[in-house]
């Protein structure tokens, strides 16, 4: 299921956009959304250089001009490299989508220092180093520069077994509060979109064991897993509006306070419908 766009194919008109782990999963549904609707090139950053390229040919086959950078969002000065590939592929930098991150299930007592570690970095890390990165180059954008981060739902109450990538994201979220603080005097936007299960999605598949499709959605209340496209269309949402910063928007189908039923609709009924007639009643003897 991929949503219809809400948007005119020009919205975004004339930006430039660069995405963390743009090579596959909802980095790369990001990148190509955000080409889609107007962005006149989009520098797609990962780890594996392959891969990126073989990312940006997919797009080139549909007329979107893409470049890509090999570098790892814990190094600073590969986050500087990749900010200077976007000047000088497309002359600047008006979009910055934080959506690299690390996971993986582990019970909390079984997380070494290092596992742990590595997710702060990669995730909370990578995505300040990112952010400082990009500052200079977003205050001269001329339609107002924009971060969107890719967070999660993890930290709203507590997800079993996602101790560090709750930790992260939260810092995530806090730290994006910071940055729109600071940073709006120089008209820089800055958001999170914490999406909820994704189909489709190489994380979805890593903490389903591979059983993805063997999952049941009754605990969300829109009975199903989200489409990367509804997560780019919630990025390009706030690519547009100038008076939002420092929020958070949970794209998830309402799965973080989806809870199941005590019981069955019908029983509910069967006991409201018994009550209210006992209340009737005794109102009658009074």
């Amino acid at each position: 299921m991929e949503s219809q766009s809400y948007f005119r194919p020009d919205v975004l008109e004339g930006r430039v956009a660069l995405i963390t782990g743009g090579g596959s999963g909802i980095g790369f549904e990001v990148a190509k959304q955000l080409a889609l609707h107007g962005c006149k090139g989009v520098l797609l950053m990962g780890r594996r250089k392959a891969f990126l390229e073989e990312a940006v040919e997919l797009l080139a086959k549909q007329n979107i001009s893409a470049a890509c950078f090999a570098g790892d969002v814990r190094s600073a000065a590969d986050c500087d490299g990749a900010v200077q590939k976007a000047l000088e592929s497309y002359g600047a930098l008006d979009i910055l989508v934080n959506a690299a991150a690390g996971n993986f299930l582990a019970a909390a007592e079984e997380i070494s220092s290092n596992g742990f570690k590595a997710v702060m970095e990669i995730d909370t890390l990578g995505t300040f180093n990112m952010c400082r990165a990009a500052f200079s180059a977003l205050k001269e954008s001329a339609f107002g520069g924009v971060v969107t981060s890719i967070t999660a739902t993890l930290h709203y109450t507590a997800t079993w077994y996602q101790t560090a990538p709750a930790a992260a994201k939260a810092a995530i979220d806090a730290m994006t509060r910071n940055l729109a603080l600071e940073w709006g005097e120089f008209g820089i936007r800055c958001n999170c979109v914490a999406p909820g299960p994704i189909a489709d999605t190489p994380g979805l598949e890593k903490l389903s064991g591979g059983k993805a499709d063997q999952i049941s959605w009754d605990h969300i209340p829109v009975r199903r897993a989200g489409t990367k496209a509804e997560i780019a269309s919630a990025c390009i949402y706030l690519s547009l509006n100038r008076y939002i910063t420092g929020q958070i928007l949970p794209v998830d189908g309402g799965e973080w306070f989806g809870k199941k039923p005590m019981m069955p609709r019908e029983m509910v009924s069967k006991i409201s419908r018994g009550v209210e007639k006992q209340s009737r009643s005794m109102g009658a003897k009074l």
